[in-house]
């Protein structure tokens, strides 16, 4: 793998996009991607790692292994480490590889009720930059806006790396295989075609690929490949805000449903919730806990001066008591779709991303407690349900998140980018040669005196 590695150290990687890839059914993104997909995963997971783990992680012979190892690397995906500081032994010494982070980002857009956030994000996940900008009038008017200022934040922040695709996130309803917004009651959106509209908005000299999917979903996938889901494959992602939305994963695959519908909750009925819903009825989840209620309601209390949710928390964490009475009041209704999922799907982690329990954590306990008085499965709710991974930044990720997944789950399907800025074939093309002897050639295994020959994905067969 040195060798492999090592021999195009001096390249720049070309240019790539990720175009959107199709669901997959449950338990099957393990096999996503063959033998490049396995070994790019277990880097992002395990890495720095040398060829010899990566083969116990993926169960690839060492052939196959160097050879995708190589065939990343010159894609600007993976890059060799300087071997670790050890006393010297006998044979070939082990060099690791990690992500590379230098030369690709995901270009991401999250359309909040208060704001756009624009982000770029590395192949590990972490943001390197976001701005928020108001966001103001109907969904054509959003949109032109986004049009206008992306070329600009694009231009400016890339910082010399190469955008791999776009990603367009936003609560409510989202279809992802026609890129259109289906229904956003908080925006009053219908139908936006999202895709259509942002087709060519980033500049960066190429027509960008457009992800565009449910906020909700999109931190799942980010919470499967660099959170807390990372060694499980089984997990909930719920998400309040001014919207609630659930996304659910089983076998490391993020379930879309029927149309894509699949983790709706906005009108799921709440004990002790008397809110009018826009659907006509009272004590729906959405209506009783979103962030734009419980700012009116604060500032009708004259708690706050506007009724705006930040300065809500900005109270709570002055420690103004009543400001702090509201928060626990939303979360002790949280709870109660945080039971009802645990109990219906049992998951081995539940994420949430609600604005307390990631500015106030001291309120954690205290929900743990709730969920715990009301959940008939979960014994133990402070070890299964944990707050988002992100942090503040968890707007910014999920932006970048739809990209990111289409990258590790079929990383020799990345496009090539030719110099008039159009896309071009995938980078199988340029590497199919060296895949396929990593597929042809079998090694023979030194230590035990047999041939160990890999299938037609690279995996050793026995």
């Amino acid at each position: 793998m040195a060798v492999a590695v090592e021999r195009n150290a001096g390249q720049v990687p070309p240019p790539l996009v990720a175009v959107p890839v199709p669901g997959v059914e449950p338990g099957a993104w393990a096999a996503e991607g063959g033998g490049a997909g396995a070994v790019l995963r277990a880097v992002l997971g395990r890495g720095p790692v040398g060829r010899t783990e990566l083969g116990r992680l993926t169960g690839l012979s060492p052939a196959a292994v160097s050879r995708h190892t190589a065939a990343l690397a010159d894609l600007g995906m993976l890059r060799q480490l300087p071997p670790p500081a050890r006393p010297p032994r006998a044979g070939r010494p082990q060099l690791p590889v990690d992500i590379d982070t230098a030369h690709h980002v995901a270009l991401g857009v999250h359309i909040g009720v208060p704001w756009v956030t624009f982000a770029l994000v590395d192949l590990r996940g972490w943001v390197i930059t976001e701005r928020r900008y108001p966001r103001e009038g109907d969904a054509a008017e959003v949109l032109a806006g986004i049009r206008r200022r992306l070329p600009e934040f694009t231009a400016r922040y890339t910082g010399g790396r190469s955008p791999l695709g776009l990603g367009v996130v936003t609560g409510g309803w989202v279809d992802p295989e026609s890129g259109t917004v289906i229904e956003h009651a908080p925006l009053g959106w219908h139908d936006v075609p999202v895709r259509e509209e942002l087709s060519g908005a980033a500049g960066a000299g190429v027509r960008l690929p457009v992800h565009v999917d449910s906020h909700a979903r999109a931190l799942a996938r980010a919470e499967l490949l660099f959170g807390a889901g990372r060694e499980h494959s089984e997990l909930v992602h719920l998400f309040v805000g001014n919207v609630v939305d659930a996304a659910i994963a089983t076998g490391g695959t993020v379930l879309r449903g029927h149309r894509s519908g699949a983790g709706d909750m906005a009108h799921m009925p709440l004990n002790g919730a008397t809110e009018l819903c826009g659907c006509g009825r009272r004590g729906c989840f959405q209506a009783a806990v979103s962030e734009r209620r419980l700012a009116e309601r604060a500032h009708a209390e004259h708690l706050i001066p506007a009724p705006d949710f930040t300065l809500l928390l900005v109270a709570a964490m002055e420690g103004r008591a009543r400001a702090l009475d509201l928060l626990r009041e939303r979360l002790r209704l949280v709870a109660q779709a945080t039971a009802l999922l645990l109990d219906m799907i049992n998951p081995s982690v539940l994420v949430l991303t609600e604005a307390a329990v990631i500015h106030l954590p001291q309120l954690l306990p205290e929900f743990h407690r709730e969920v715990a008085a009301l959940s008939h499965l979960c014994e133990d709710p402070a070890r299964v349900v944990v707050p988002t991974s992100f942090g503040r930044r968890v707007l910014a990720v999920a932006a970048g998140a739809t990209v990111l997944d289409a990258v590790y789950r079929q990383p020799m399907e990345l496009r090539t980018v030719r110099r008039d800025g159009t896309r071009g074939g995938g980078v199988r093309d340029g590497a199919r040669d060296g895949l396929r002897d990593a597929v042809r050639d079998g090694h023979r295994d030194r230590g035990k005196g047999r041939d160990r020959r890999p299938d037609r994905d690279g995996r050793a067969a026995g």
